[in-house]
């Protein structure tokens, strides 16, 4: 069994792209345009992992959440909200290196498409464009690793029932 798993061609492919979701809030529209803005963006991040049904198949989905605020008055410009999503094929990796694909590589993947998502979706609600800058997921996949390891070390270990000392 151990031979068959080594033998075994890796596969790291996208094979389906797709917008999930795009939501769009102007609150104070259209006032708002006719108003001296100063705006501060805020990015919000996060994915979800979905083994499919086929073996060897994930459904990746990337969340962005973008909120412009009037520094002036701390008014909401504008809220979007873009999941881009994702198909991959992954096969013949080890566990570990599983995990990481799944975290950094399909994100890394999914990003300059929901980048541009939201960029053209700040265009189309009628304000100047906006330029996300690009994100290493390889950082922070290793920030979580390590804030997992700093939990678990903490974490007082558990006392093994029916043995008396």
């Amino acid at each position: 069994m151990a031979e068959e798993q080594a033998q075994q061609p890796v596969v790291l492919e996208l094979r389906k792209i797709y917008l999930g979701n795009l939501s769009i809030e102007v609150p104070d529209a259209p006032e708002i345009f006719n108003a001296e803005l100063n705006p501060q963006i805020t990015l919000g991040i996060s994915h979800q992992i979905a083994q499919l049904k086929e073996e060897g198949f994930f459904g990746i989905r990337l969340r962005l959440t973008v909120t412009a605020k009037n520094t002036s008055d701390d008014k909401v410009i504008y809220l979007i909200e873009a999941e881009q999503g994702g198909v991959f094929e992954i096969r013949g990796l080890e566990e570990r290196y599983m995990h990481h694909a799944l975290n950094v590589y399909c994100t890394t993947t999914l990003y300059p498409y929901a980048r541009e998502t939201v960029s053209s979706a700040v265009i189309d609600a009628g304000f100047p464009p906006l330029y996300l800058a690009p994100i290493n997921f390889e950082a922070i996949y290793q920030q979580q690793l390590a804030q997992q390891q700093q939990q678990q070390a903490a974490e007082p270990a558990e006392p093994v029932e029916g043995s008396d000392s």
